[in-house]
Formats: C-alpha cells, sequence, structure tokens
C-alpha cells in the first residue's frame, strides 16, 4: 500500500465515530439523471467517513411507503437476508449472505472491516438460500425453509428449465429443481470458476437471457480505483457471457467496478444493470449508475468515470481505453450504493407503472448521507425519462441511525414489490393501497 494511502486510512480509523466531510456539498439531486452535475474531484488526505450506525427496527416500526401504496413485514428474523429471486409457482428463494473471508487483509482491510460492522455488515455469513412461501396470498410467508446451505457467499439466483444457477463468491453452480420443492440436498455441480481472492467486491449476480442459453454475471473490482495493481483486477469489473452448457466464458463488457443487479428491459430488449462507482473523491463523486449494456463495452474503470472523465489517481493511464469510455445512461447520486434493480413491466402497482425500481443501501462515506431507500426511475420507449420517485423511505432514524437498509428487490407474482433489507433482517412487501 501506498504510504500516503495508509496515512488516509489511518486517520478515518481515528475519525470512525465522527463524521468528516470535504464541505462541498451540492444538492444530492443534482447526481441524478442522464447528465448529473459532476464537481471538481476532491481528494483531500481525509476521505469522509459518516457511518449510519446499524441498530434494526423499533417494535412496530416500517419504512414510508409511496402514496397509494402500503407496505408489510413478508418475513422477518432472517439472516443478513440480501438477495431475491422469484420462482415459476411464487414460492420466493432469499440468499442470505455475507462476505467471505478476506484475504490480504493488513490495517486497511481491519479498518474496512470495522466500518462494515458498524454498518450491520459485519455478521459472519449464513451461506445459505432459504425457500419463503405464501400459499394462502395473504401477504406474508408463512413457510420458511432453507433451501440450499453450506454455499459460499451466495447471491445472484436464475432458473433455467430445471436447472437453478446460484452465483457464489468464487463460482457459478447449478442444482436440479423440481417445481414445488422446499430443499435440495447435495453441493450442485460447478459451471465455472469466479474470479475470488481478496474480494474487496465479492457480489456476483447472475441472470439468463431471454432463450436460456446464455448466462449473464457479475463481477466486482477488487480495489477502489486498482490502487493495488491490475494485475488482481484480471476479470473483474465486468460482466461475463456464460454458456452453462460447457461453462465457457467471455467478456460481455468491462470497466463496470462495482456491477449488482441485472435485468432485461421490456420494450428494447437491452439487459441492464446498476453499478457502484469509485470513492475517496469527494462527497458528490462519483455518481453510481445504471445503465443499459452494449456487448463489447468499456465503461471507464478504474481510468476514468462517468465517461470520459479521467481519474488522475490512476497511473499509467490508457488514453486510448478512456477514448472508449461509454457514458451511462442514469445516475443514482454519489455513494447511494445502489444494488437491487427490477423493471415495473410485471408490477400492479398504480403510482409506478413503466419504469425501474432500485434498491439503495446507502452511504457510509458521504455527509449528509445519500441512499437509503427504494426508489422508482420512470422510463419512456425502454430509456430513463423523468427524475426519480421515493417507493420506500424512512429507514433512517432521527438520530441518523440506519434502522434498515435495503438491498435486493424484485417483484412477485402477485405484482408486489418485494425487498430485502439486511439491517432489518426482513422482507418488505410494497403493495396497492386498498381503495377506502
Amino acid at each position: 500500500m501506498h504510504a500516503r494511502s495508509l496515512l488516509s486510512w489511518l486517520l478515518v480509523a481515528i475519525s470512525l465515530a465522527a463524521g468528516c466531510s470535504d464541505g462541498s456539498n451540492p444538492a444530492i439531486e443534482q447526481g441524478y439523471g442522464p447528465q448529473p452535475q459532476l464537481p471538481k474531484p476532491s481528494e483531500g488526505l481525509l476521505p469522509t467517513v459518516n457511518i449510519a450506525p446499524a441498530v434494526g427496527w423499533p417494535d412496530g416500526g416500517k419504512p414510508v411507503a409511496a402514496a397509494g401504496t402500503q407496505v408489510n413485514a413478508f418475513a422477518a428474523g432472517l439472516d443478513h437476508p440480501r438477495w431475491l429471486y422469484v420462482l415459476p409457482n411464487g414460492d420466493v428463494l432469499v440468499a442470505e449472505s455475507n462476505a467471505p473471508a478476506r484475504e490480504g487483509g493488513g490495517i486497511k482491510g481491519w479498518i474496512a472491516g470495522k466500518v462494515m460492522e458498524k454498518a450491520g455488515a459485519g455478521v459472519p455469513s449464513a451461506d445459505r438460500i432459504s425457500l419463503l412461501r405464501d400459499a394462502d396470498g395473504d401477504g406474508v410467508a408463512e413457510m420458511r425453509t432453507v433451501f440450499l446451505d453450506q454455499l459460499h457467499s451466495p447471491f445472484g439466483m436464475a432458473l433455467v428449465g430445471d436447472q437453478l444457477y446460484v452465483a457464489n463468491a468464487d463460482a457459478l453452480v447449478r442444482f436440479t429443481y423440481q417445481d414445488g420443492l422446499t430443499h435440495i440436498e447435495g453441493e450442485g455441480a460447478k459451471v465455472t470458476d469466479l474470479p475470488a481472492g481478496i474480494n474487496h467486491h465479492w457480489t456476483k449476480n447472475v441472470i439468463a437471457s431471454r432463450d436460456g442459453s446464455k448466462l449473464y454475471v457479475t463481477v466486482g473490482s477488487n480495489s477502489n480505483v486498482g490502487e493495488n495493481g491490475m494485475d488482481i483486477e484480471e476479470g473483474r469489473a465486468a460482466i461475463w457471457e456464460v454458456d452453462p452448457a460447457s461453462g465457457a466464458k467471455r467478456l460481455f463488457a468491462s470497466g463496470l467496478r462495482n456491477p449488482n443487479g441485472l435485468a432485461w428491459e421490456p420494450v428494447s430488449g437491452k439487459l441492464w444493470t446498476s453499478v457502484n462507482e469509485r470513492d475517496e473523491i469527494g462527497d458528490d463523486l462519483v455518481p453510481d449508475y445504471i445503465t443499459s449494456v452494449q456487448d463489447g463495452g468499456f465503461y471507464g474503470w478504474p481510468y476514468s468515470y462517468f465517461g470520459q472523465h479521467v481519474d488522475a489517481r490512476v497511473q499509467p493511464q490508457q488514453p486510448e481505453l478512456v477514448a472508449k469510455a461509454i457514458v451511462p445512461d442514469y445516475a443514482l447520486g454519489a455513494h447511494t450504493a445502489s444494488l437491487g434493480i427490477a423493471f415495473a413491466d410485471q408490477a400492479q402497482l398504480p403510482p409506478f407503472k413503466e419504469g425501474m425500481f432500485i434498491g439503495q443501501h446507502g452511504s457510509w462515506n458521504r455527509k449528509p448521507h445519500s441512499g437509503y431507500k427504494v426508489i422508482f426511475v420512470p422510463f419512456k420507449g425502454g430509456k430513463p425519462d423523468g427524475m426519480p420517485q421515493d417507493v420506500l423511505s424512512g429507514f433512517l432514524d432521527g438520530e441518523e441511525q440506519a434502522m434498515g437498509r435495503p438491498v435486493g428487490v424484485v417483484v412477485d407474482k402477485q405484482g408486489a414489490l418485494l425487498v430485502a433489507d439486511d439491517v432489518g433482517n426482513l422482507i418488505w412487501r410494497v403493495s396497492a393501497k386498498a381503495s377506502e
């Protein structure tokens, strides 16, 4: 680690209990939309640390639902629920998961662990997928079973025919599934290894093509901006296309610092992803984003951000790559940790018709806090069209403590929106409000 970086992180450790700001703070709304206002980088010695301590929900507490909708707990008492998948019969799979043991920790790893612990992400990984069933359709799961266990920090899931694919932190694996199963035995079969190791960004997501012939898998970077060398970034900060039959894979898109959500846009048929961008150059840089993904496209990381804005910290630069960097479709605000995405074409929520739901896990390095909500970005003709609208808010209490943090989002078989909350250890369900 460079001496300056080490000193910076030592100062972060000293300031864990106090929020530090770089002083620049335009309205968070300026960091949203297809053309966000990007301030100049502010690479101070002391990066902002402003953690919302995880406290969980008080008895009877719940998020604030948008007008015309209501929210209830679909399931409670889970263990760090992160990602959701709805099976054809309506059963809901939830990955109860957290980061695997990190390699090469050192002082920076120790500090990062303390930060994550305070933010509610310091618990051991349950390493399982649970099944939730709402057989009577009342919006509350009355059955919960361990569907798969002894996994390795599982995250994304995709069913193709009778094969269920699970993206572990180190490999894509598959299991044979039959309709109605509530538990699957066995280790499953490995489809292909995935870049692992230090695992600065450990979450791996998977989605199948419409015809099931290809799988697309996200792999985040092993660093903030390649500060540990680009050799450990081989195959990372990318989306891979995988042949499920042979396990053969190729890079589909690159330069995506930490892609998470994956979804097919219903009008254009294009693949979309959500991406968490880089840190430590200011409270209002760099905005996370959603974007359609071009085959062979390069999106800038680590050399540039939001198109061709060069990150001078990265040396040597690659100007020929920067010249090809694609501008993302839609910015989602700096440090919002925008993770889960789901299009609204199957939703039955009158206020939210054409567009995308996005779970924003929330910042730990911005003052004031950003994210900590579920938003809806309107679309028209297959493209974003307008400013975001709140779907669920109120995840922070009056003392800026996190009662919950949204992660994965998915539309259930009844058209309601399910939201994984990994601090509240709940799945929230947003449905249309009954007419009075």
